[in-house]
C-alpha cells in the first residue's frame, strides 16, 4: 500500500468521524427521544382524559343522586300535603251535630237516627263551591228567639220567630232561585216567584182572613199563625199558582225532583201532613243550602224527621 493510498483512506475515515458519524448519531438518538416523548405525551393525555371522564361521571352521578333525592322529597311533600288536604276536606264535610235551641215550642232536642246520619254522609254528589249551582248556607242571625239546628233556621208550629224579626228575602236564596228558574226555562218550563218574604204583621192579616173564612181548625192545615211562618224567615218561596191547581203540572214535578240541586227542599211533601202540620204544598220550597238539601233529599225525610223534631202548636 502506498502512502498516498493510506493518506486518502485515513482522510476518508477522519471525515466520516467528523462529519457523518455525528449526524447519524444525532439522527438515531433524536428519533428515539422524540418517540419516547410522544409516548409520554400520549400517556399523560390518556390519563388526563380518563381522570376527566371519571370526574365527569362522578359529578353526573352526584347530580343525578341530588336530583333524585330532591324529586323524592318533593313527591313526599306533595303526597303529605294531599293527604292533609283530603283529611281536612273529609273533616269539613262531616255533618256537625247540634242540639236544637227551643224558641216558643217547649224543650225539644235534635236526635238524628243512623239512617238520617247515613244520608248526610252520602251526599257526595253535592256541588262544590266552585260549581255553578252551589248554594252556600244562608245568613245566620245571632238573635234571641231563633232556633238553629245544624245551621238551619227552624220555623214551624213548634218553633216560632220573634215578631220583630224582619230579614227580608235572603239574597242567597233569591240568587239560587233565579238559577233554578233559568235552568227550568231551558227545559221549556215556566216557574216564577209568587210569594217570598212576609212580615209578622202581614202573615197575621193573611191567617186571620183564612180563619174568618174557613175557621181556625181548617186554616191551621194550610196557613201558619203569625210568628210560625217560614216566609218570615226570608228563606221560603211559593211559586206559580199557590193552590192545588199546581199539583201534577210539569213545573211541579220538575221542582220536586230538582229543587235540591239549587239548595231548596220541598217543605211540605205528599203524605207527611201529620208530621209537618200542613197539607201537601207542591209550590212551597225552602232554602237550606246545597250542603243540606242534598242529604235531606236523599233521605226522603221532611225537615222535622231529619232533625228529629215535631211541629204542632203547644198552646
Amino acid at each position: 500500500m502506498s502512502s498516498d493510498s493510506f493518506n486518502a483512506s485515513s482522510l476518508n475515515s477522519l471525515l466520516y468521524f467528523i462529519v457523518v458519524f455525528p449526524f447519524r448519531f444525532y439522527y438515531f438518538y433524536s428519533t428515539r427521544f422524540l418517540g419516547v416523548c410522544r409516548l409520554l405525551f400520549q400517556y399523560n393525555t390518556s390519563d388526563t382524559a380518563e381522570t376527566t371522564a371519571s370526574t365527569t361521571a362522578v359529578t353526573t352521578a352526584n347530580t343525578t343522586t341530588d336530583i333524585n333525592a330532591e324529586t323524592s322529597a318533593q313527591n313526599s311533600a306533595e303526597t303529605t300535603a294531599a293527604s292533609a288536604q283530603n283529611n281536612s276536606t273529609s273533616q269539613s264535610e262531616a255533618p256537625q251535630q247540634q242540639n236544637a235551641v227551643p224558641a216558643g215550642g217547649g224543650d225539644q232536642t235534635s236526635d238524628q237516627s243512623e239512617t238520617q246520619q247515613s244520608a248526610a254522609l252520602s251526599s257526595t254528589n253535592a256541588p262544590s263551591p266552585s260549581d255553578y249551582n252551589y248554594g252556600p248556607a244562608p245568613t245566620q242571625y245571632n238573635i234571641d228567639g231563633l232556633t238553629y239546628i245544624n245551621g238551619v233556621l227552624i220555623a214551624n208550629k213548634s218553633y216560632s220567630l220573634p215578631a220583630d224579626f224582619n230579614p227580608g228575602l235572603d239574597a242567597t236564596c233569591q240568587n239560587q232561585f233565579y238559577k233554578l228558574q233559568s235552568d227550568a226555562a231551558q227545559q221549556g218550563l215556566n216557574i216564577w216567584l209568587s210569594s217570598g218574604f212576609r212580615s209578622y204583621d202581614y202573615q197575621s192579616q193573611i191567617y186571620n182572613n183564612y180563619v174568618a173564612r174557613d175557621g181556625q181548625a181548617a186554616a191551621d192545615t194550610y196557613s201558619a199563625r203569625p210568628g210560625h211562618s217560614e216566609h218570615q224567615s226570608g228563606l221560603a218561596i211559593d211559586v206559580n199558582q199557590i193552590d192545588d191547581s199546581f199539583i201534577g203540572t210539569p213545573e211541579a214535578i220538575w221542582l220536586e225532583n230538582h229543587c235540591h240541586e239549587y239548595g231548596f227542599i220541598l217543605r211540605y211533601p205528599q203524605g207527611k201532613q201529620d208530621i209537618t202540620g200542613y197539607k201537601y204544598e207542591s209550590w212551597h220550597i225552602r232554602y237550606v243550602g246545597t250542603d243540606m238539601s242534598y242529604p235531606i233529599h236523599a233521605s226522603g225525610l221532611t225537615l222535622e224527621e231529619y232533625f228529629g223534631i215535631d211541629s204542632y202548636y203547644h198552646s
